[in-house]
């Protein structure tokens, strides 16, 4: 061995963010110059920086480089000692490898990201948000959830209530509002809320909210019943004021025999004939059998369209427009043809309508002519199952915590083609086995990356919330 080493402190400490140094000692005990080359090895390297990269020595003579240590303020920083390596390399004598070891400390910290899906929700009854959690820090994270209002008007069911995160990891928090009052009648009421998410030792980071409860008859409706209660009242008393009073119009001691001798004729009395009686040698003529008006003019035209070698109604119907093919017709045919999972999909494009279904990668929509995407229509199959919501560039998410929701080879549909509505700026969409990928076009930026979501979770696609970007293409797979 030609190499003598020592680094200087073996152990050392470092916060993440920030930096750390240690001296590595070099000596040459062989007899002729060498340049020695170094290399950090393990799972800090990417982290670890040496200068200078080589060191030329001569017999006998010592050399210092410093090995500096950045982890980074990231879940990626494993809290904890990180062993640490370095391999010198002669150049004389490739072949005998050097590699000293050392002990690097990572300190833990602890930072966590909470965000609400959707931060507004409508309901009459309840509303349903999700609440994800993010832990960005180095170390396991664990938290208890409640919510609070203003005035106590609201209930709240999380579900999990507790929760344990693993550092760069995320969970989702099914969340129920239930207001404490039903409005039967009147308009919507916005009513704010907050959900905490608290830690020992911690302050607790809280997550701002607003469930708009709507009124579950509309106001207008409760002025139609007033007014109709009224009048019905109002024709009741009218009624009972006016009611006409049926008296008789007999004279007291009038016969009542006169009043009665122009009474209908007795059924005894025989019935004059209108036809004279035949003359002698001629027979009687047959009797006039009157005409069956029963059959109304529907029937007689029925009769003589039917008629057998008669000339019939020849008027041909004009064939039924063909039925519009939609994207759970389309799955289920590529099902027929190939196992696994599948999904379909078709767009509904400003000005021009539903286009037709296109399947697993497809592009759905269109690219370089300003043409936004107003709802969406997805089926899929071998997922059990898929959902979605989708929100808009002027009003956000419509439907608030309603999301979409269909079976293996059911249509669903997220958006709206109203005209009042503006465009699609995103949507969510997941499946129940499985995981979907999407990637979208959007206006005036291009595709953006492909996201794919894991089982049983959900993933947002499409512009940034902030950025109000209409959704001009979509391409998905499962």
């Amino acid at each position: 061995m030609s190499l003598w080493t020592s680094l200087e402190p073996a152990s050392a400490t470092v916060d993440p963010g920030s930096r750390a140094t240690v001296r590595l000692r070099v000596r040459n005990t062989g007899d002729v110059v060498d340049e020695y080359r170094f290399e950090p090895v393990g799972p800090i390297a990417p982290w670890t920086t040496i200068e200078p990269p080589s060191l030329r020595l001569f017999p006998g003579t010592t050399g210092t480089v410093e090995l500096t240590f950045a982890p980074p303020r990231t879940p990626d920083a494993t809290a904890g000692p990180n062993a640490y390596a370095v391999r010198i390399t002669p150049t004389e004598h490739p072949d005998a490898v050097t590699v000293p070891e050392g002990n690097l400390t990572v300190t833990p910290f602890t930072e966590l990201r909470a965000e609400l899906v959707p931060p507004t929700v409508k309901g009459r009854f309840r509303g349903r948000p999700r609440l994800a959690v993010d832990n960005i820090g180095n170390t396991r994270l664990t938290a208890s959830l409640s919510g609070s209002d203003n005035g106590d008007r609201l209930s709240y069911d999380l579900q999990p209530s507790n929760v344990q995160i693993e550092p760069g990891r995320a969970v989702f928090v099914d969340t129920t509002l239930r207001p404490r009052q039903i409005i039967w009648f009147g308009s919507k009421e916005e009513q704010p809320y907050s959900l905490a998410v608290r830690r020992s030792g911690a302050q607790p980071l809280e997550v701002n909210g607003t469930f708009v409860q709507r009124g579950f008859l509309p106001r207008w409706l409760a002025t139609v019943l007033s007014v109709s209660v009224a009048l019905a009242i109002a024709f009741v008393m009218i009624w009972l004021a006016y009611k006409p009073q049926v008296t008789s119009g007999a004279r007291p001691g009038e016969n009542l025999a006169e009043a009665g001798s122009t009474a209908l004729p007795s059924p005894s009395a025989p019935v004059a004939s209108s036809s004279a009686p035949p003359a002698a040698g001629e027979e009687p003529a047959a009797p006039v059998v009157p005409e069956d008006t029963s059959k109304d003019d529907d029937s007689a035209g029925s009769d003589k369209n039917s008629g057998g070698g008669g000339g019939g109604d020849t008027t041909s119907k004009e064939p039924a427009a063909p039925e519009e093919e939609t994207a759970a017709d389309a799955v289920m045919k590529v099902a027929a043809q190939s196992d696994g999972r599948h999904i379909c999909y078709r767009a509904y494009v400003a000005d021009q309508g539903w286009q037709d279904p296109v399947c697993d990668g497809a592009i759905a929509g269109t690219t370089g002519k300003g043409i936004p995407i107003k709802a969406l229509n997805i089926a899929t199959s071998g997922t059990k199952g898929v959902n979605g919501n989708g929100a808009h560039v002027v009003e956000g998410w419509p439907t608030g915590g309603d999301w979409s929701h269909a079976a293996d080879g059911v249509d669903m549909y997220i958006g709206s083609t109203k005209e009042a509505l503006s465009p699609m700026e995103g949507f969510t969409i997941g499946v129940n086995d499985g995981s979907v990928c999407q990637s979208t076009h959007i206006k005036n930026t291009g595709w953006l990356a492909m996201g794919c979501t894991k089982p049983t979770e959900w993933v947002y696609a499409g512009s940034p919330m902030e950025q109000k970007l209409q959704l001009e293409a979509v391409r998905l797979t499962v």
